[in-house]
């Protein structure tokens, strides 16, 4: 219980702390002209972050799970999944954020995980919200929870796209080609 209690609280504050992050980076965004796009969804982005951990505590808890016999290789994975998720921001920088803020005209970041991924961070979190509660046997949390993220992930993706490609040279970069009809 109280390698749950560290890992959980270590990962809580993490949270806490990119939201400080994401926070600075909007204000710099929005002074230098950006707007927020989809933010009819981000309560409940919230919502399902902080119910994702209200449930995992709850079910190793309530339902006293202990720690898998896979922890060791589940929570080595686990941190290259964070230093990913490291990775993803130090290379976005000032773009990075838990909102989707959208500067027109900006030159898209293809760099660092970028190179490989369209979407690294949200690879990111897909792995945590599976890994996290396996490490602990919480298997409900890490089911209902993935299941819930795909639903979050296709309604904001397509949003997020739709929006770089409209401002930015995001369609160039990736190479996405679109039909134009007259």
């Amino acid at each position: 219980m109280l390698i749950f209690m560290i890992v959980t609280t270590i990962v809580i504050l993490q949270r806490i702390f990119e939201l400080f992050i994401a926070k600075r980076n909007e204000r710099q965004m929005l002074q230098l002209g950006a707007y927020e796009v989809g933010a009819s969804h981000y309560p409940f982005m919230i919502l399902l972050h902080v119910s994702f951990f209200i449930s995992l505590i709850v079910e190793v808890i309530v339902f006293e799970r202990t720690i898998s016999p896979l922890f060791l290789p589940l929570f080595i994975i686990f941190l290259l999944v964070q230093s990913l998720r490291i990775w993803c921001l130090s290379s976005l920088g000032m773009y990075w954020n838990t909102k989707i803020i959208v500067l027109p005209g900006a030159q898209i970041v293809k760099k660092g995980p970028y190179v490989f991924l369209k979407h690294p961070n949200y690879f990111v979190v897909c792995c945590e919200i599976i890994i996290l509660p396996i490490m602990f046997q919480a298997y409900f949390t890490a089911i209902v929870f993935t299941l819930l993220n795909f639903i979050m992930l296709s309604i904001r993706i397509p949003i997020e796209e739709k929006a770089l490609m409209e401002a930015t040279n995001y369609e160039y970069v990736f190479n996405k080609k679109i039909q134009h009809h007259s």
